[in-house]
């Protein structure tokens, strides 16, 4: 707001005050000629019921449904910030330090190395954080890997596809990786220890799982409320585009068949080509520092799975290069029994089988790593699993806690130097390029432009949580917006199914059907999702959830560890028991559960666009409970702020709870698909909130009608004859509603 619209506001508002009968004197002279204003409230009273003018016009700065405050300059600022401040957007910051043109040569000269030493702290840091991401998952599957993949064992679990779908969400969040998960799953596929129509569901819970990552990182950046919003929200905005396109894909697929049919189509007479290799090109670079802390053998998980005797062997790899030998021993009936105990315990053996003849001897075959003649590996944690070291679970443990500090540290760092960095001239134009539109009717595709980029970036890394997780604090800082968040993420999800078919590309010839078959449904399903919820601008609507997740984790942080905890466990666990129970149990439960959601979705939708459409006690949820439409009372016993009747929380969180409190109960924009007009959820929340107070009182803190009636009679009755202002409560300054 201008210096210029300042005064009219402030020009306007001191007008109404002589005018519209709340106080009868200006506030530049009251306190000067109280006295005069007192003693004369006849007059005044007779001039109001003859001229009876309505109050004066607001300047066209000021929107209809915000705040001006009636008191002086700085408050006048505030009604300006929240007319003109998007949390949403991007965020400009200005650079302090002296211009370009007023430095001398050798402070140019300084200031370009600053700025090349800052981005090579910056590429460092990056680097740090992927490996941290790299260890994370090890670490992931030395804690849970066994358990995760001996569910892939139980057929009775497979075969129901809502069960499948939600062991697909548990196993890849508890190995961290959708890869691993996607590999075990393809070679049970290959061995014919599931089919293809029983591996898609799992596919798809893979898919869900993997973005937990994400929110990982983004509970890195919760010290700083504005970038907590939109690193969460960032974040979000891949989990709330997988589980709606699995929302309605499970059930036609389900019903149809159609991926699988589709992809059995396209493989039927594919080939393998030769010399296929899969490229290599981030790991290249990462492992080198991460196989000097721990090294993995994939084999045992998928071992785990087919339930083979290579089960036995360390989930952290013994021998870089194995030299088997095949060994056939005769027995006696007895000894063979013997032998056959010894041998099975022994851990670098495999495929042990005892075969017994009629003349009462028996013949031991198994498989054994030579010790002498393999090659063992050298790295930190070498030995882990093996008898009197250090166990999996504790490994796994001491990793866990030491990459998610280093990746904390990295990030956390990162995003200073960044901030550092973006200040000035140029941060504005980086700015700029990152989430301007092209011109005209070209802007439409530059959304899909920005895919293009997310699945050439993918395809690099080689992995969709590293390159979301790196965008994730870049949201937080506000380079790259949450809208232009979106389509990277819908990139980067075809853009790991990419490396997934030149995996199968180049792995066995033999499988190369059913791997390829696998990897196209993961293909498809994607781009069915993307041709559901990107090309038609309303139906974007994982944007609004994701904004709607970032307000509210912005005003109740504990939020975050919530929602993380029961969307990726609890809601999963839920569902794969009542899936478990019988269709019948889960349809009973689940079938009013997603009315009241369909429900409750329709009425959001609505209070913010259609209000009169209506009956009047629905247009707000304020008759409900405070507990079901509000987390403020659940703010409070979490945080411990309130120990007795009377609340030790500062006024300043107080006045934050009561302004966005109507944001908790009214869903404004999670579920409408489509932008409000330009208005933010806290602006349509305050509107919503003066409305209801218009109809039935002020509540939180605000006047109800007798406390304007015992005003009036204070001022001499000088409010009759005109109508009663509306009156809200805001950092304890009174403002009217326009």
């Amino acid at each position: 707001m201008t210096e210029s619209e300042k005064s009219d506001v402030k020009g306007h508002v001191m007008d109404s005050s002589t005018t519209d009968g709340v106080t009868g004197c200006s506030s530049s002279s009251a306190a000067s000629s109280s006295s005069s204003c007192s003693s004369s409230p006849s007059v005044h009273s007779s001039d109001r019921n003859e001229k009876k003018e309505p109050p004066p016009p607001y300047p066209e700065s000021v929107e209809e449904g915000h705040v001006a405050v009636k008191v002086d300059e700085d408050q006048v600022s505030i009604a300006s910030s929240r007319t003109s401040i998007d949390p949403w957007g991007i965020v400009e910051t200005e650079d302090t330090g002296p211009k370009w043109k007023d430095l001398s040569v050798p402070w140019k000269i300084i200031r370009v190395i600053w700025v090349i030493v800052r981005i090579c702290i910056i590429v460092g840091l990056l680097y740090f954080f992927i490996c941290s991401l790299d260890v994370l998952q090890d670490a992931f599957q030395l804690l849970a890997g066994r358990a995760a993949s001996s569910v892939f064992a139980n057929s009775v679990l497979i075969n129901n596809p809502v069960s499948a779908l939600m062991i697909g969400v548990l196993v890849t969040v508890l190995v961290q990786s959708s890869s691993t998960s996607t590999s075990i799953v393809v070679s049970m596929v290959g061995s014919h220890l599931l089919t293809v129509q029983q591996a898609i569901p799992i596919i798809m819970g893979a898919n869900i799982g993997t973005t937990v990552t994400n929110t990982l990182v983004a509970l890195t950046q919760s010290p700083d409320r504005q970038v907590f919003r939109r690193a969460f929200a960032g974040a979000t905005v891949h989990d709330a585009f997988n589980w709606l396109t699995v929302l309605i894909l499970l059930p036609l697929e389900c019903a149809t068949h159609y991926l699988y049919y589709m992809t059995e189509a396209m493989t039927q007479n594919i080939v393998p080509p030769s010399d296929m290799e899969n490229p290599q090109f981030l790991s290249a670079i990462t492992e080198p520092l991460t196989k000097l802390i721990i090294q993995l053998d994939k084999k045992v998980m998928e071992a785990i799975a087919h339930q083979t005797d290579r089960q036995k062997f360390p989930m952290a790899k013994y021998y870089c290069t194995e030299v088997l030998m095949d060994f056939a021993e005769n027995y006696t009936a007895p000894e063979g029994q013997m032998e056959y105990e010894r041998v099975n315990d022994m851990i670098f053996t495999y495929n042990v089988k005892l075969t017994e003849y009629g003349d009462n001897t028996s013949q031991l075959t198994y498989t054994e790593v030579l010790d002498a003649n393999s090659t063992k590996c050298s790295y930190l944690f070498h030995g882990t699993g093996m008898p009197g070291a250090l166990s999996e679970p504790a490994a796994g443990g001491i990793l866990l806690i030491s990459a998610l500090l280093v990746m904390t540290f990295s990030l956390l760092l990162m995003v200073k130097v960044l901030n550092s960095l973006l200040k000035g001239p140029m941060a504005k134009i980086v700015r700029k390029v990152v989430n301007a539109n092209f011109p005209g009717c070209w802007s439409y595709f530059t959304g899909y432009v920005a895919m293009l980029f997310g699945i050439g970036i993918t395809i690099i890394f080689q992995s969709s949580s590293v390159f979301t997780s790196t965008l994730t604090p870049l949201v937080g800082i506000g380079v790259i917006s949450v809208d232009r968040m979106y389509p990277l993420t819908l990139g980067s999800n075809i853009g790991t199914t990419v490396t997934s078919i030149l995996a199968a590309l180049a792995g066995d010839p033999s499988v190369i059907k059913e791997t390829m078959q696998i990897s196209f449904c993961h293909l498809f399903f994607n781009i069915t999702g993307i041709a559901i919820y990107y090309p038609i601008p309303f139906m974007r609507i994982p944007i609004p959830i994701a904004k709607r997740l970032g307000n509210t984790t912005a005003n109740y942080r504990w939020f975050a560890v919530f929602y993380l905890i029961a969307m990726f466990l609890l809601f999963p666990l839920i569902v794969f028991g009542l899936s478990m129970a019988g269709w019948y149990v889960l349809v009973a439960v689940g079938v009013p559960f997603v009315i009241l959601v369909a429900f409750v979705i329709i009425v959001n939708t609505l209070q913010t666009r259609r209000p009169n459409w209506l009956p009047k006690r629905l247009r707000s949820w304020q008759w409900l409970p405070k507990p079901l439409r509000s987390l403020q009372p659940y703010d409070r016993i979490i945080t411990g702020c309130c120990k007795s009747k009377k609340c030790c929380c500062n006024k300043k969180r107080k006045d934050e709870d009561e302004e966005t409190e109507g944001a908790h109960s009214t869903n404004s924009d999670a579920v409408v698909g489509a932008d409000d007009g330009g208005k933010t959820t806290e602006e349509a929340t305050e509107m919503e909130g003066r409305s209801d107070r218009k109809e039935g009182g002020s509540s939180d803190g605000g006047r109800d009608n007798d406390a304007y009636e015992a005003e009036d009679k204070d001022h001499g009755g000088q409010n009759r004859g005109h109508e009663k202002p509306v009156y809200e409560e805001d950092d304890n300054q009174e403002v009217y509603k326009l």
